[in-house]
């Protein structure tokens, strides 16, 4: 990249945005005596301007509303999984487990009905309650963008999802948002009583501290390196 404009030449590949979204847990007993998750929360937020950098410097981005409504009417193969990486806990092409969809807020997704016999569940479950995880990022391809005339604002009209992901993350990049994360008083009421003094005495050891850590300026550019190394492997070993 030697110009601004250079900016306008789609990537082609999968690129991650980050954002402190509203996202909820909740607990439901499962009727054999085990314990099933619900996880509902927004992955991108539209039209809230966040900060990006490339090599050029500072730019704002806004994933504008609708941009989501190509990609979701296709159907798309999409996972939940925590910091974008490792076991999923949720994937749409298994019925019933992550539903997308879109609204004038933003890329909402649900996960209702996660196996709390699973330790990845169990662990990111607790680490929500104890707001140890408050934040949701989505994994995209950039399918149609607007640059101001400057240079300083792009504009994602157009995403695709299909073999991307939704995640839950440690650190959001779009500070315009907010983070809670609550177990619906019906579901509480539920629980065994072991398992509500264990909650109980979570929620009072909960961190007070906002995060310090910030995204590198050049994340951007570590992300889709990252993905054409993936991809340079990948086709390697076809051969």
């Amino acid at each position: 990249m030697k110009t601004k404009a250079d900016r306008g030449v789609l990537p082609g590949v999968h690129e991650r945005r980050t954002y402190a979204a509203r996202f909820e847990c909740r607990a439901k007993p499962d009727g054999t005596g085990g314990t099933r998750y619900q996880l509902t929360g927004y992955a991108t937020v539209y039209d809230e301007p966040y900060k990006m950098w490339d090599w050029l410097g500072e730019y704002d981005e806004v994933v504008r509303g609708g941009a989501g409504a190509k990609t979701l009417a296709e159907d798309p193969d999409v996972v939940l999984v925590l910091n974008h990486a490792g076991m999923p806990l949720a994937r749409t092409r298994a019925a019933g487990t992550l539903l997308l969809t879109e609204d004038t807020t933003g890329l909402h997704m649900d996960a209702p009905n996660l196996n709390g016999e699973r330790e990845i569940v169990r662990a990111v479950v607790q680490a929500v309650d104890e707001d140890i995880l408050t934040e949701m990022s989505f994994r995209f391809r950039v399918m149609r963008q607007l640059w101001s005339p400057d240079w300083a604002q792009r504009d994602i009209l157009e995403y695709n999802i299909h073999r991307g992901d939704v995640s839950v993350v440690t650190y959001g990049a779009n500070p315009a948002t907010s983070v809670e994360s609550a177990l619906r008083a019906q579901d509480l009421d539920q629980l065994p009583m072991d398992a509500v003094r264990a909650l109980y005495e979570r929620l009072g050891q909960r961190l007070t501290e906002p995060p310090t850590d910030q995204r590198h300026p050049l994340s951007l550019y570590r992300d889709l390196a990252a993905d054409d190394d993936a991809d340079f492997r990948a086709t390697a070993g076809q051969v």
